[in-house]
């Protein structure tokens, strides 16, 4: 499906979880009309603009561009013309994307002359994140280039995760675990990047000696995330650490794992332990504190109002 079918059910029902900026953007987008080009950049309404006055920006969060589905769209946008207006803003003497980057793109393949834009003064935090939210809303972006955006934002503009969570919708742990997929060799990113491998995949084989050989095996033999676990248990310590842990052994503890009891904690605001124990599955307990607590959860799992 073309990215020109989805944008205008998109415009009408906005999606929980997106920055006021973005929200108020797509609501902008959705009440403003065409109309003819402007002497001058105007911020409030629609205008034609020389596809060559255009560029992309160059942090912008998605990378990877699949050359068949910009063909479709290109071949939709030369039958319909553009639907939704890209949004950009004035960038030395012409014009930077900050949404839309595929719609441009598609539109010079269409040998468009003009595209529909809408002009805005956003500084670079800004833009950024309106370009990383543009991209999650509609699925676009791969795990690596999601990971990249969170640690631009993180690093350059000292954004904590819990605040960049409520920017983008996300949970504080989907960012974390997404940005340990940085930690990976540049070789491993790109099989992720070019969906040969799977996050679950990446996600096993981070902190593996010789990762990459590995990476190629999965990709290889087209191994599942279960056999890649496995793989990587045995490369650790051998083939008993495949077993479950008995008698309450000790074992490094999984940096998934932790991520996954602090979020469910977050919510339940109680302590939550989990452990995994391979193909005999686990056990998840929850520790209260108080009888109120206790009440608390009971109305949670039952489904009575709290």
């Amino acid at each position: 499906m073309s990215d020109e079918t989805t944008d205008k059910p998109k415009i009408a029902k906005r999606p929980h979880g997106l920055g006021r900026g973005l929200s108020a953007l797509l609501g902008d987008v959705a009440r403003e009309e065409p109309v003819a080009p402007a002497a001058a950049p105007s911020s409030k309404a629609v205008q034609n603009i020389e596809v060559s006055l255009i560029q992309p920006h160059p942090e912008q969060p998605r990378r990877h561009f699949d050359e068949g589905a910009l063909q479709e769209l290109a071949d939709s946008i030369a039958k319909r013309g553009v639907i939704q207006p890209i949004i950009v803003r004035p960038h030395g003497g012409g014009f930077q994307i900050v949404a839309g980057e595929r719609r441009w793109r598609a539109a010079q393949k269409a040998q468009l002359h003009r595209i529909p834009a809408i002009v805005r003064d956003f500084d670079e935090q800004e833009t950024l994140e309106i370009a990383l939210i543009e991209n999650i809303q509609r699925e676009d972006l791969n795990p690596i280039e999601e990971a990249e955006a969170y640690r631009k934002l993180i690093g350059d503009f000292q954004h904590t995760q819990d605040a960049l969570g409520r920017i983008v919708g996300k949970s504080r742990s989907h960012i974390a675990n997404l940005m340990r997929l940085l930690d990976l060799p540049a070789s491993v990113q790109q099989q992720v990047m070019e969906q040969k491998i799977s996050m679950g995949h990446a996600r096993a084989l981070i902190g593996v000696p010789d990762c990459e050989a590995l990476a190629r095996q999965v990709e290889e033999k087209g191994l599942s995330v279960r056999d890649t676990e496995q793989l990587v248990r045995r490369m650790k310590g051998g083939d008993n650490a495949a077993a479950p842990r008995r008698n309450g052994a000790a074992s490094e503890p999984d940096a998934d794992i932790a991520a996954l009891e602090q979020h469910l904690a977050d919510i339940l605001g109680m302590k939550v332990d989990v452990r995994h124990e391979g193909h005999a599955g686990g056990t998840l307990t929850l520790r209260y504190s108080t009888l109120d607590q206790l009440d608390m959860l009971c109305q949670r799992l039952s489904g009575e109002r709290i």
